[in-house]
């Protein structure tokens, strides 16, 4: 028992090369789990950045729509500039509609289209109020009225 070291054989103890492919697989699985969780720390904050952007974006096209009339039928405006001319110049009657299935301005014979913003030219040779007319889809109106005084 005590005495002489006894012989092993060489077959049931791990070669350098069994250690060194442990250890090659152990830094592998490190390498892959650095890469990975660096990889979804970025996709994370990504994800949440465009989330904010995408916020911030349909708020800011909320209030556009907002601005516009959203969905409610209405003259949003109706003005003359200049609003005094004199005679032979031109005056710009510019309206904006929200909603509104089709217009008209009277004493305009121009066909008119709705839109949240247009002008059109006219030339009066007296002073002339302009009455202009929008219909929704329900067949509801809204009138609203400028004059272009001309001196």
């Amino acid at each position: 028992m005590f005495g002489a070291p006894q012989k092993t054989d060489p077959g049931t103890q791990p070669s350098r090369w069994s250690y060194f492919s442990v250890g090659l697989a152990l830094l592998a699985i490190a390498l892959v789990y650095i890469f990975f969780s660096r990889w979804w720390e970025n996709y994370r904050i990504d994800r949440a950045e465009q989330e904010k952007a995408d916020a911030v974006r349909a708020e800011a096209d909320r209030r556009a729509v907002e601005m516009m009339g959203g969905n409610r039928f209405e003259i949003l405006a109706f003005y003359s500039v200049p609003g005094a001319i004199r005679r032979g110049e031109r005056s710009q009657l510019c309206y904006g509609v929200s909603n509104a299935k089709a217009v008209r301005m009277e004493p305009l014979s121009e066909t008119l289209w709705p839109s949240s913003s247009h002008c059109v030219t006219v030339a009066p040779a007296t002073t002339t109020k302009y009455a202009f007319t929008a219909e929704d889809a329900e067949g509801h109106t809204k009138t609203a009225t400028t004059v272009v005084e001309v001196r």
